[in-house]
């Protein structure tokens, strides 16, 4: 019986609730349930506000076990014991890029170049767009981050999650995950963003500019213009090389028409393995003794001023461009030049309907939004290359 008794004691003493209690450490005690309602919040916000679901529902679970008291998730292994689930994941998919990278595979699948290979042009205010970049990470040197830190909060300006993943895996892996959840939270809340700051910056006149069909665009073309961008980048900025390979590598594969199978797969199959598994890496580095910061709060509020300075330079250079264009454009287009694909398009043609029924520019807007995808490719690459 007092073997039973003692059985009894010792599986009670290995339960998480009473390592919580009997820890000692009073840090613990509060920032594990904090942690707890943190996931709790991601997965009703994906369940039921619709936000951003195939990320942040794996991330919020994520976050949840990985804050659970013994659960051994982020075990770093060594002398014959594996590394714990969590840890493993992380380190071979998101430490060594394999993940971000086939993400970009992905979405370049998934990407019609056509609007901005037809226009030219908006590629300048994919560019534009990028202005909240580099406020944000001069805004962050202003507040006492070091340099590693701000290039990964400035990232978060371009509405790029895999972009700023990949930029916090090399040069801020501490605060990967707020940097994680900013950027895709904001880019889930683009339609709340961007409506009060392009009514802010423009008229309704300005947002009712009707513009010219676009030209078809050849296949040739559609063919060409991967290969050749994937040449430029990587040759001015070499950091950029493994997310523009693997993009337009994935754009090349469905423009060519010879490779369904492999186009299928990394349009379906594979970029939902490779989303779960982004989910879960990011909600590994979210304990709460590195998530629960000060400085937390202060990434949120930096990459949403980084967001709002992005739309407003892309429509403040749409403008300044209508100053030399005979053919003006919708300055709308500069909105759409943040890079999330699609649904800052999507806005941008939702106000300019709102202000003329005739005004129709989704593809339009699709140009400088992938556009804006690639300008924050550029931009990571140059953060990397001025760190190291």
């Amino acid at each position: 019986m007092d073997r039973l008794i003692e059985l009894v004691t010792k599986l009670i003493g290995q339960t998480g609730i009473a390592h919580l209690i009997s820890s000692g450490d009073v840090n613990l005690a509060w920032q594990t349930p904090v942690m707890w309602l943190i996931g709790g919040t991601f997965i009703y916000l994906a369940i039921k506000k619709d936000m951003e679901p195939l990320l942040l529902l794996p991330i919020g679970f994520s976050v949840i076990m990985v804050n659970m008291p013994l659960g051994g998730l982020l075990a770093e292994g060594g002398h014959g014991e594996p590394p714990g689930l969590f840890a493993f994941v992380y380190r071979h998919g998101l430490e060594t890029d394999v993940v971000p990278c086939l993400i970009f595979l992905g979405l370049g699948a998934l990407t019609d170049f056509g609007p901005l290979i037809a226009n030219p042009k908006v590629l300048l205010l994919g560019a534009a767009a990028q202005l909240g970049v580099f406020v944000a990470f001069f805004g962050a040197l202003f507040f006492g981050f070091d340099i590693n830190e701000a290039c990964s909060i400035g990232i978060i300006g371009g509405a790029d999650g895999p972009t700023t993943i990949y930029t916090s895996t090399k040069l801020a892996p501490h605060i990967l995950g707020a940097t994680a959840v900013s950027a895709y939270s904001y880019m889930a809340l683009v339609p709340i963003i961007q409506p009060p700051i392009i009514k802010l910056f423009t008229s309704k006149e300005e947002r009712g500019i009707t513009m010219k069909q676009l030209r078809p665009v050849s296949k040739s073309e559609k063919i060409i213009f991967p290969v050749a961008v994937a040449l430029i980048v990587c040759l001015l900025v070499p950091p950029a090389t493994p997310l523009i390979s693997m993009f337009m590598l994935g754009n090349l594969m469905v423009n060519s028409g010879v490779v369904e199978r492999l186009t299928d797969t990394a349009q379906n199959a594979l970029m939902n393995i490779v989303t779960i598994l982004l989910g879960i890496g990011v909600g590994s580095t979210m304990e709460g003794k590195s998530f629960l910061q000060p400085k937390v709060i202060g990434i949120y509020a930096l990459g949403l001023f980084a967001f709002v300075v992005a739309t407003a330079g892309g429509l403040l250079f749409a403008k300044l461009m209508n100053l030399f264009l005979k053919e003006k454009i919708n300055p709308l287009l500069g909105s759409a030049g943040v890079s999330a694909v699609p649904m800052a398009a999507r806005v941008s043609h939702k106000m300019g309907f709102e202000a003329n029924k005739k005004c129709y520019i989704l593809m339009h807007a699709m140009g400088p939004n992938v556009a804006g995808v690639i300008g924050t490719i550029v931009a990571a690459g140059i953060f990397i290359s001025l760190v190291d």
